[in-house]
């Protein structure tokens, strides 16, 4: 009679490991990794990465770490980490899909005792993470496409007006989708003029210094932020924006600085806003015409709080919609022929 001793059948499992799937991202410089990740590395009975020229592995050897270039499969992962061993995998930028994909095949079979699996992110990407690929796609474009390379700031600065316009229409428009891709046209502009200005000879800059200097400005001029003022209400912020600024441009007149080749309501808007900031009693022109009379509707508006750019764009795509549904009248249809 074979029966089954008690011993036998409570016996426990054999222990089946650890795996530990070891994620990084190519946007946070080698080897800095989280204190998780290198505690998983030091206690591993094994290291494998597939890619012998992973990034990663110079740091890791140097911290005493043996890493195998190896690429096993889901089944002799499964076996390396038999008696309870623990493996590591450095995931490729790929992120190992072929063994992941293995491992979950085998799980769901029901058939194979699986170790403990793991996924453990050893650096994260910080907000804004992929400006840094956007960087490093500029350079690749501006270094190898034979229009790029022969870009300048000049040949470029029609675009520049070009993307803000239609990031202002997007956005006025209320097209999410739309929004997002034209920011990202207008930071492109940023980013091309500043991977054009570091090769300058006489004067370099670059997208850091680029960066930078708006970090410094923003900083300085919200000192109810990153100083000792306060401020309650947009009156006070603004009020501490115009000072500091106005510290800093040591301007001999309220007009300095004000763009003459932005669009004629927003230009005269602009003076407008200056010269009530500023307290002064400014008389517009003594002068007839259609032009002068526009300068007074814009300062009206400026006056009473109402961008006159944004107004006249919201009557123009009124008149618009007027002219297009005119055109599909049948009656307009047929003056149309008659006079073609």
């Amino acid at each position: 009679m074979n029966a089954t001793s008690p011993e036998a059948a409570t016996a426990p499992e054999p222990a089946t490991g650890r795996i530990v799937l070891l994620t990084t991202s190519h946007r946070v410089a080698p080897g800095l990794l989280s204190w998780p990740a290198w505690q998983a590395l030091h206690a591993a009975d094994r290291v494998l990465c597939a890619d012998g020229a992973h990034p990663q592995l110079p740091y890791l050897r140097e911290a005493g770490i043996t890493v195998d270039e190896a690429s096993p499969t889901a089944e002799e992962l499964i076996d390396a980490c038999a008696g309870g061993r623990t493996v590591v995998v450095v995931a490729t930028g790929e992120g190992e899909p072929a063994l992941t994909d293995g491992l979950a095949r085998l799980a769901g079979s029901g058939r194979v005792h699986m170790p403990d699996l793991e996924l453990l992110p050893a650096s994260y990407d910080l907000p804004g993470a992929r400006l840094l690929d956007l960087v490093q796609v500029m350079d690749r474009i501006r270094a190898e496409c034979p229009w790029s390379s022969q870009q300048t700031h000049k040949g470029l600065a029609k675009y520049g007006i070009e993307e803000a316009y239609e990031l202002v229409e997007a956005i006025e428009e209320g097209d999410r989708d739309e929004l997002r891709e034209e920011l990202g046209d207008v930071l492109l502009q940023v980013v091309f003029h500043a991977r054009i200005a570091e090769e300058d000879s006489e004067a370099p800059f670059s997208i850091d210094d680029v960066a930078g200097g708006i970090v410094t400005k923003l900083i300085h001029r919200h000192p109810h932020v990153f100083g000792d003022e306060t401020a309650t209400t947009p009156e006070e912020v603004k009020e501490h924006w115009l000072r500091t600024k106005a510290i800093e441009k040591q301007r001999e007149s309220v007009t300095d600085g004000v763009p003459l080749g932005q669009p004629g309501l927003a230009l005269a808007a602009k003076l407008a806003s200056r010269v009530r900031t500023a307290g002064l009693d400014v008389p517009l022109p003594a002068a007839e015409g259609v032009g002068y009379d526009l300068l007074a509707l814009a300062v009206r508006a400026e006056a009473e709080g109402v961008d006159p750019e944004a107004a006249l764009r919201a009557a123009a795509r009124t008149y618009r919609d007027t002219i297009r549904r005119t055109e599909t009248q049948p009656e307009t249809q047929g003056e149309g022929e008659r006079e073609g």
